[in-house]
């Protein structure tokens, strides 16, 4: 007796992708852990997202509310994000996340620098300067000077200031 339902070997079969309800929930939290971001950030900055119209609008709606009328809108953000790609906007959350890093890494660079060249000297003043040839090595022992003194003295460091605002120029100055 054969059975009905049994396909011929010469027939392929699909090919099914089960998904649990479990992953579908966790995919949907990702969605809306998303969109929470989203929301969090400016409205300044996320004018450079590529959003659609209604997305957008949703994101803004969520920036005024509170509470619980800020929870379902979460909601709402996350399910109007399961018919679109969110690739590109993860990708440019992503970007605009790493901008950040690397300025903060950058900024503590520059403080780095500033603290060797006030203890070490005439060393770090010439790595500076083979780095950056266009920069007055005498200005820039004048203020290594001052700040050495300021430092002994305990007065507020204003020429470590200027000397980190110099590094800064000439890092903007070089890029």
């Amino acid at each position: 007796m054969a059975r009905k339902n049994q396909k011929a070997p010469w027939e392929e079969e699909e090919e099914i992708i089960w998904v649990s309800k479990t992953e579908m929930k966790n995919d949907m939290i990702e969605l809306q852990q998303l969109g929470e971001a989203l929301v969090e950030l400016k409205p300044a900055s996320l004018e450079k997202f590529p959003l659609p119209a209604e997305l957008a609008e949703a994101i803004k709606d969520a920036q005024r509310f509170k509470n619980e009328a800020r929870r379902r809108q979460l909601q709402y953000i996350g399910r109007l994000m399961r018919h679109i790609d969110v690739e590109p906007i993860q990708a440019a959350l992503d970007k605009y996340r790493n901008k950040h890093a690397q300025a903060t890494a950058a900024f503590h660079r520059l403080e780095q620098q500033r603290d060797q060249l006030i203890e070490e000297g005439d060393t770090a003043i010439n790595a500076v300067i083979e780095k950056h040839p266009e920069v007055d090595r005498q200005q820039l022992r004048h203020l290594i000077r001052q700040a050495k003194k300021e430092q002994q003295s305990g007065k507020s460091s204003k020429s470590a200031r200027e000397i980190f605002q110099l590094l800064k120029s000439l890092e903007e100055t070089s890029e």
